[in-house]
């Protein structure tokens, strides 16, 4: 006498679906399930509700889905045992945006620095990871030019915390307006003369602009 074993099946056609970080191992899988390695005429059908989860809830690229809930079907199932697929794909880290600051308008000066006021937050963090705003900004009008709500470019935010390493940080893109700079004449002096019926009038000196802009000197 001697013992017959059941013949494992694979299951192939599917891959595993990359996505963005969201906290929890969830995955899923696109394709269409076939089973390999089935004995002619056996009738064996792959059925079944399929879960997929990754390792881990963390960011990573090429990671393990395992494959639960696909069962066997079928007049032959009986010879047969299932082995689950295993899958693989990635976890991309999920952006994180800036909010609460507002652009600072203010009169030309003749460069691009530019401020903010409020209070700056994170959106879009997954409870219960701490990730915190850290660094230190810095705020720059896209030129130097007069004009209305003006482009403001930050740098310098940076994530902390200990579970920073899941997201990156989109930096904020502000707006404020810049306006003319009043420059005023000075080097005149008005001139006397006698009533003449007329309103005529005239000055003396070297007339020159005052507070100009520091580019323009």
């Amino acid at each position: 006498s001697a013992t017959i074993t059941a013949k494992a099946l694979t299951v192939t056609g599917l891959t595993g679906t990359s996505r963005t970080f969201d906290g929890t191992t969830t995955a899923s899988a696109t394709g269409s399930a076939s089973l390999v390695g089935i004995v002619s005429p056996d009738v064996v059908t792959l059925t079944g509700t399929p879960a997929y989860a990754f390792d881990t809830r963390d960011i990573g690229t090429g990671k393990t889905i395992t494959t639960t809930g696909y069962t066997l079907g079928g007049t032959g199932a009986g010879n047969y045992t299932l082995t689950q697929p295993t899958l693989s794909a990635n976890i991309t880290a999920k952006a994180l945006t800036v909010s609460g600051l507002t652009g600072t308008s203010r009169t030309y000066d003749g460069s691009t620095t530019a401020s903010a006021t409020g209070s700056a937050s994170l959106v879009g963090i997954v409870s219960p990871d701490v990730v915190t705003l850290t660094g230190t900004p810095a705020y720059a009008f896209d030129t130097r030019d007069i004009g209305t709500a003006k482009t403001i470019t930050t740098t310098g935010y940076t994530l902390g915390g200990t579970g920073a390493g899941n997201y990156t940080l989109t930096q904020p893109t502000l707006s404020a307006d810049v306006t003319a700079k009043a420059l005023t004449v000075s080097g005149l002096t008005g001139t006397s003369r006698t009533y003449d019926g007329s309103t005529t009038a005239s000055a003396t000196g070297s007339a020159s602009l005052v507070e100009i802009g520091r580019a323009h000197v």
